[in-house]
């Protein structure tokens, strides 16, 4: 059987007295697509650094096709990472510094003299190998008119872009990528997205891929690795960590707007309720224990009448957004507001008289250490008497 394409193991680092990173263990099999995804100061960033060999691990290990590379300097793991700033050597045109990790490679010193070295036997076959490289990636990328160009006359995507060739005429055995897009624009941001992913399915190899924006993590990868805390605490196919989160941090990370939470108690039939109204049946939770239930904006619906799952609201106010609304509306006893998602006509029809309703199957209960709780059989909730 093919050992995974990269394994860190129990990896744990801290800087002085803060601890950054706990007992990680993520293991990406070959040709996969992880996304790490997290608040900044997660630890996110660093555990990238510990899999490049720019950072050394205080525990654990880095294994990259069943090899221990953890001693092993970064030049000598044959990754290739992308950074956030894109780390283009300025007086280079985007020719030069796609050249630069081959000539390093595959010249010897002597044969990288200036005016010496072009005149040694087989620098000139070298040279042209190189350069038919870097065009073919040019090509791919779409940045062939720009190889003559510095950096300074390039624009961010297009530096961007040299950076990935960079990294991709290395024929890495994985790509490591530090929050790449975050100095791009919208418009670029998206458009690059698409780049990226189609350069990791050509390359067919692991790809590690730092990020705080969720909708690039979800639209992305083949799986997605939340981090909070220097932990993580899921890691699942993009559909699963948004619908079956095991972590209410998950859940309330995960999702724009956020998830609504709602504070319960089980009573002795496994019920949860919050004040006067039964929201859930058949949790698996301790009698008298506190939860808290989540639902999505997009399950909640506005309507006039009580049903199952259903809460009298007062909406505050109306976020229009082309084809869909946000509606912010308050429940008496709760704290926070609820955001529902509904169309913009629905919106206003009931303003003056809303209640909000969901299906009992759309909610997720969590205890009060923020842990999923099961549900034995989620049946029609109804209004306590």
């Amino acid at each position: 059987m093919k050992p995974p394409a990269l394994h860190l193991k129990a990896i744990g680092k801290a800087f002085g007295e803060t601890r950054v990173l706990s007992g990680i263990d993520l293991t990406v099999a070959p040709g996969e697509f992880i996304a790490l995804v997290g608040p900044s100061g997660c630890g996110k960033s660093t555990l990238l650094r510990i899999a490049a060999g720019l950072e050394s691990p205080d525990e654990g290990s880095v294994v990259l096709d069943g090899r221990d590379v953890t001693a092993i300097r970064a030049a000598d793991r044959d990754m290739a990472m992308v950074f956030q700033s894109y780390a283009l050597y300025p007086h280079l045109t985007a020719r030069q510094n796609m050249a630069l990790p081959l000539v390093m490679r595959r010249m010897t010193a002597r044969e990288r003299l200036p005016l010496l070295g072009r005149f040694l036997p087989g620098v000139r076959a070298k040279l042209s190998a190189i350069r038919e490289e870097i065009e073919a990636a040019a090509t791919m990328l779409k940045i062939a008119p720009l190889l003559e160009r510095k950096p300074a006359q390039m624009s961010g995507g297009q530096r961007q872009r040299v950076a990935l060739g960079r990294a991709l005429v290395r024929h890495p055995r994985a790509f490591l990528m530090d929050e790449p897009l975050s100095n791009l624009d919208a418009a670029l941001r998206v458009h690059t997205r698409s780049e990226i992913v189609d350069l990791h399915r050509r390359a067919g190899v692991v790809t590690l891929y730092v990020t705080h924006d969720q909708e690039e993590a979800l639209g992305m990868a083949d799986r997605v690795a939340v981090m909070l805390g220097g932990r993580i605490l899921q890691v699942a196919a993009p559909d699963v960590i948004y619908r079956d989160p095991q972590h209410i941090d998950v859940a309330s990370f995960i999702g724009s707007p956020r998830i609504n939470l709602l504070p319960a108690s089980v009573d002795a039939a496994g019920r949860a309720q919050c004040g006067t109204h039964i929201m859930a049946d058949g949790i698996d939770s301790p009698t008298s224990s506190q939860v808290r239930l989540g639902v999505r904006p997009e399950h909640l619906r506005l309507d006039s009448e009580a049903r199952p799952w259903s809460l009298p609201v007062a909406i505050e106010r109306i976020e229009f957004l082309g084809a869909g609304a946000l509606v912010h509306c308050r429940a008496e006893g709760l704290q926070d507001p609820l955001i529902a998602s509904v169309p913009p006509a629905r919106a206003e029809a009931l303003r003056h008289r809303p209640i909000l309703h969901a299906s009992a199957n759309s909610l997720l209960v969590f205890d009060s250490a923020g842990a999923r709780v099961g549900q034995r059989q989620i049946a029609a909730c109804h209004a306590a008497e």
